[in-house]
């Protein structure tokens, strides 16, 4: 590790860099000493694993205990400007700084409290080092358990850190405070557009299903109710003719809304029917070219089927809509999904805890109907539109992926000396002597040894 830091930074173990390590390095109380029992809801707040991510702390859901009960417990206290970080959990070993505006309190088992002589460092430098892939790797040598990873406290004492002068800790901490910063906001700008692309679609099936995506159209076409237009409509099989304990695994798939989405008939191996149960509730099975539709929970789940060399059945919370040569089944897919339909459908469903539909209000929903030309038109047009946001959400997507490496990359190169190495040529004064890192570490040395002595003459007295 050291022949990939800068001549003048030091490796040390984290505890050679705290004054007393048995102090300032703690976890927390064994769980027979803080028990759930004795939370409240005032007091004392006490952080759990639920309040720390990477460089993050998260005020929310913060439980407290009575101010006796963190007197009992002060060897595991926290105050504002320590950093906290995490020994069970997946990933583990994520680290933070506790606000400045956060009340001081107690840390749970779970949890490491590291406190730092600020003159000696700088905490943010500290923390983002606590978060990199170079101690993140150390961490991940030493994981104990599968279903739920831990490391004791010992492994955090012994971390081998990197460690800068106190002057070029705080270069790197700002550089690191502006380049983060930036992936950030990139990275937020990156997880608006799928939304944005959820809209952008819904609008182009609103469009398609009211007439306004051919200008080509012809006007004065009718607006007709589906009951209109022939299609026959049937209901999933009632549950009485298909129990939960006829389902097996590597089956005939049932389809039912959970299996559609966007369109697309995703079956599940583990839903599926035997050939004598599918057998037995033929009339329910799915023909090429026929519609699904989810008719219960969220609306405007539908897709045509395309059965090619397999067989599928109609599920109980589904309904299968078969079209005739009026109406393109695509087309009738599409007016299904659109926010027009699905406004009517949440609106006319019946039921209370789940919305139901029913043949009824399917065979009244009116719909824009142009001739069966116009409908192959609009149906290339929209998958011509939904193509093109599909693209531009698989770049979105791998534009994500790199952008979340991004933060552990520029990490690692501020931990081997790449983002300062022009800073420390021109400062040369800030890295040696009596500012240099190893002076530093000297500095802990002697403060560590007269605290000792403290302690050793009250002792003696």
């Amino acid at each position: 590790m050291s022949d990939l830091m800068p001549k003048e930074w030091i490796l040390g173990k984290a505890s050679d860099f705290v004054v007393s390590p048995q102090n300032d390095i703690v976890d927390g109380p064994f769980g027979s000493n803080l028990k759930a029992s004795e939370y409240q809801l005032s007091g004392t707040p006490i952080i759990r694993l639920q309040n720390i991510k990477r460089l993050r702390f998260i005020n929310k859901n913060i439980k407290y205990v009575s101010n006796e009960k963190a007197i009992e417990l002060s060897r595991h206290s926290y105050k504002k400007g320590d950093i906290v970080i995490t020994k069970l959990g997946d990933p583990l070993g994520l680290a933070c700084i506790i606000p400045e505006n956060f009340q001081d309190g107690v840390i749970v088992a779970d949890l490491v409290r590291l406190r730092i002589n600020d003159l000696a460092f700088d905490k943010q430098y500290l923390t983002y080092l606590l978060n990199s892939p170079l101690v993140i790797s150390q961490l991940n040598k030493h994981i104990k358990g599968t279903t739920r990873p831990r490391i004791n406290l010992g492994i955090i004492r012994d971390l081998n850190l990197p460690i800068a002068s106190i002057s070029e800790q705080k270069i790197i901490a700002e550089k690191l405070d502006t380049l983060l910063a930036q992936v950030d906001s990139t990275k937020a700008r990156l997880e608006q557009i799928p939304q944005i692309l959820k809209r952008f679609r819904q609008a182009v099936l609103a469009a398609a299903v009211n007439g306004n995506l051919n200008k080509n159209a012809k006007p004065n076409t009718k607006v007709r109710t589906l009951q209109d237009v022939g299609i026959i409509i049937k209901t999933g099989p009632f549950g009485s003719a298909l129990h939960k304990s006829d389902y097996i695994s590597n089956g005939i798939p049932v389809i039912n809304p959970m299996h559609i989405n966007d369109g697309i008939i995703s079956p599940s191996l583990s839903m599926t029917i035997s050939d004598k149960k599918y057998a037995e509730l033929s009339s329910w099975s799915l023909q090429d070219g026929d519609v699904i539709v989810g008719r219960r929970g969220e609306m405007g789940r539908a897709a045509v089927v395309n059965i090619g060399q397999s067989k599928m059945l109609c599920g109980t919370g589904s309904m299968i809509l078969r079209t005739n040569s009026n109406i393109n089944s695509k087309y009738l897919e599409l007016i299904l999904r659109s926010p027009i339909a699905i406004s009517y459908f949440n609106k006319e469903a019946v039921g209370s805890t789940m919305v139901n539909l029913n043949q009824k209000v399917i065979n009244s929903l009116e719909v824009y109907l142009p001739n069966i030309e116009e409908q192959h038109e609009i149906v290339r047009r929209v998958e011509q539109l939904f193509a093109w946001a599909d693209t531009i959400e698989k770049q979105v997507n791998n534009a994500l992926t790199r952008v979340n490496s991004l933060t552990q990359s520029i990490l690692a190169k501020a931990f081997r000396g790449e983002l300062t190495a022009q800073w420390r040529a021109e400062n040369p004064s800030l890295i040696s002597g009596e500012n240099s890192a190893s002076a530093l570490l000297e500095k802990i040395k002697a403060e560590r040894a007269a605290s000792g002595g403290k302690k050793n003459s009250r002792k003696k007295a």
